[in-house]
């Protein structure tokens, strides 16, 4: 049996601990407008945000997107809608658990109107006044590329507390 280099095990434990999220924006191209959720609750309370979350076991991207979109605003969207549009790696300094790679995705068609619920205040903002000053301190560098119509990966390593990006490196593909 081969011996295991550090570098290779180090490598091996950081692509395990990276969970797979998900996040949505509704979008009304006709009206400039997306729909951000404030979140009430866990990890980003209180920062304008797309819908979104962590994926359940034996889910894929678009059914936990689905799932997740029901539950933070009571709205079904059908999977043959999402549009992916960006794939973003989040490290966070002294703060590995939340480390997470973002599968972002467009909407243009759902089933009704989203609701308030526990989790999320859903509101449509106007794609030229989004407000950065609320939302996570990585969008504004990515999500008006996404709005235009590009394709984007991206890496952000940020400080444990979220609020201040450390390094960051973003690719239209």
């Amino acid at each position: 049996m081969g011996q295991i280099t550090y570098s290779d095990f180090e490598k091996c434990i950081t692509d395990i601990s990276i969970q797979k999220t998900t996040l949505l924006f509704l979008h009304k191209p006709e009206e400039k407008k997306i729909l951000l959720g404030m979140k009430k609750r866990r990890f980003g309370k209180g920062k304008w945000n797309g819908i979104g979350g962590k994926l359940n076991e034996g889910e894929n991207i678009k059914e936990s997107l689905i799932r997740e979109t029901r539950e933070e605003i009571n709205v079904i969207v059908n999977q043959n809608n999402l549009v992916q549009v960006a794939i973003l790696d989040f490290s966070f300094k002294d703060k590995s658990e939340w480390n997470q790679q973002v599968h972002v995705f467009l909407a243009e068609k759902w089933d009704k109107e989203p609701i308030e619920t526990e989790e999320m205040l859903p509101r449509w903002y106007s794609i030229d006044s989004l407000p950065f000053k609320d939302m996570w301190v990585d969008d504004i560098h990515w999500l008006p590329s996404v709005l235009e119509g590009k394709k984007i990966n991206g890496s952000f390593t940020l400080d444990k507390t979220g609020d201040e990006i450390l390094d960051m490196k973003i690719k239209e593909i």
